[in-house]
């Protein structure tokens, strides 16, 4: 029976004995050992009740392990759907509400809260995952029958990704199996990744960029991928003698750039660095240039579409742009109010068509046709135009999303929570330009009559409500919003007035 995506990941295993994951400690699994632990799970899910189209949530830190669950998912004909790990309970709430996933899999210290959570949510098996292997999900899986392949065809559902908007909540991306495959093998080719490759793998596996593009591409490569808890610049030093490639964030980069073993001679034997989730600023690329001798490949994505554009593998890598559109992708730039094609040079909003577009968004039919024109193109809300050479610029966000370290906050959200707290009677927030996050959450409030509610006491309020990465890094005080005359805020003003608040090192 044909399972679309997971039946091309399973043929392109390159041998059982061949390393696909290896630790910071030197233990190796084999793909052997990782696809015997993807059909133990899956046949684990499939007995507790998980059938074809259900969603498998994960709230669980990085492991190997966890990366099995995720193939178990697809093998079982299930959608996965990874959530991130700094959601306090109050935002899993809402995305285990909205999503309505029959097995839900959570870190073995947060089990108890969970489970409680799911009570209320009706009939939802809960089980646990350690960074070790730890918790009930391991042991509770110990001798499931090995189940066929459930099969999938490439239009059917593989996972959900929630994502964020200006207004209102958070919205998943249906991605479908062709949508993974379809992105997965065209980054396979043109960034030439092989099975003689070996990459540094740093990021999430919660987010598009460490679950859909990196560990995606390696296993569809046949490579093998060095699985880190986190990013440490000491740690990644020590570990690039054993590696050909590393994808990573700007923030990676900054950090690299600051220190001492970073070199042309402990850098001459990698073949391939990218970055992407967040703006890589020139001063960065020069930078990291100028130290290693090697010019960064900045691409282009979104949670709905997988990545979009990229840099070039052989000729101009510029500090800057983020490329051409990949093979098999269309790319226009649009007037975003009527849809009309824009000539060259001018800006406009960035419209996708492709294999890689998602499907829908999760149980909003209204919200799906808002973002797409009638001849199938998608609304990106990234402001962008293309140069006199093809390369394409993202020059503004139309929605005024924040992407801070490569992870998206949208601002009402934020606003919502400052608005509540005693003492503010309004807020606006903004990304500003951020050495080591791309952007920095910044909220601008003006305090209620008579009120001295100071900067510290609305961060101290916001703890616990909102994830770390939302909440503000710094809190601003002004009389007044600045508005236009229809009274909507000018968050382009407030840009300009707090540009070049967050100095280098500043958090």
């Amino acid at each position: 029976m044909s399972n679309h995506f997971y039946d091309a990941l399973v043929g392109a295993i390159p041998s059982r004995d061949k390393s696909a994951i290896e630790l910071a400690d030197g233990k190796r699994i084999s793909y052997g050992d990782l696809y015997a632990l993807v059909e133990t799970l899956s046949g684990h899910l499939i007995r507790s009740g998980v059938k074809p189209g259900d969603r498998v949530a994960a709230q669980i830190e990085k492991s190997w392990q966890g990366l099995a669950l995720y193939l178990a998912s697809l093998r079982a004909g299930a959608a996965f759907l990874p959530l991130n790990t700094a959601y306090p309970l109050p935002e899993l709430d809402y995305f285990l509400t909205d999503s309505d996933p029959s097995f839900v899999v959570c870190r073995p210290e947060t089990e108890k809260d969970v489970r409680g959570l799911c009570a209320k949510l009706g009939r939802i098996h809960v089980e646990s995952l350690g960074v070790n292997g730890d918790g009930t999900l391991l042991k509770n899986a110990g001798g499931a029958p090995i189940q066929p392949v459930v099969a999938r065809g490439p239009d059917d559902l593989a996972a959900i990704l929630y994502t964020s908007g200006t207004t209102g909540r958070s919205k998943g991306a249906m991605l479908t199996h062709e949508n993974l495959y379809s992105n997965a093998a065209v980054l396979k080719d043109y960034w030439r990744f092989t099975g003689k490759d070996v990459l540094l793998h740093a990021l999430p596996i919660f987010h598009t960029h460490g679950l859909f593009v990196a560990s995606n591409v390696l296993l569809l490569a046949g490579g093998t991928m060095i699985y880190l808890q986190k990013f440490d610049p000491d740690q990644i030093m020590k570990l690039m003698p054993r590696a050909t490639s590393m994808m990573g964030v700007p923030t990676f980069y900054v950090r690299l750039v600051e220190h001492p073993g970073l070199t042309k001679e402990a850098t001459k034997h990698m073949r391939l660095f990218t970055a992407g989730s967040a703006p890589l600023l020139a001063e960065t690329h020069d930078a990291f240039k100028t130290r290693t001798g090697h010019a960064i490949l900045e691409r282009y994505g979104m949670t709905e579409t997988g990545m979009i554009t990229s840099n070039p593998y052989d000729g101009d890598r510029i500090a800057g742009t983020v490329g051409f559109p990949l093979p098999g992708i269309e790319v226009r730039i649009a007037d975003a109010e009527t849809g009309r094609m824009l000539p060259q040079g001018e800006v406009g909003v960035l419209e996708v068509r492709g294999p890689n577009v998602f499907q829908a968004y999760w149980r909003m039919p209204e919200k799906t046709k808002a973002e797409f024109r009638a001849d199938g193109f998608f609304i990106t809300g990234d402001v962008s135009k293309v140069d006199e050479r093809g390369y394409i610029h993202i020059v503004g966000r139309s929605k005024d999303l924040v992407i801070t370290g490569g992870y998206n906050v949208y601002p009402k959200e934020v606003e919502s929570e400052i608005d509540a707290i005693p003492g503010i009677n309004e807020s606006a927030v903004i990304g500003l330009p951020h050495p080591d996050f791309g952007e920095g959450v910044t909220a601008v409030c003006v305090r209620a009559k008579d009120a001295s509610v100071t900067e510290a006491a609305v961060l101290k309020a916001l703890e616990g409500r909102l994830a770390k990465f939302k909440q503000p890094k710094r809190v601003f005080f002004v009389l007044e919003l600045p508005r236009n005359a229809m009274g909507k805020v000018q968050k382009n003003i407030l840009r300009e007035t707090y540009a070049g608040t967050y100095a280098k090192g500043l958090a």
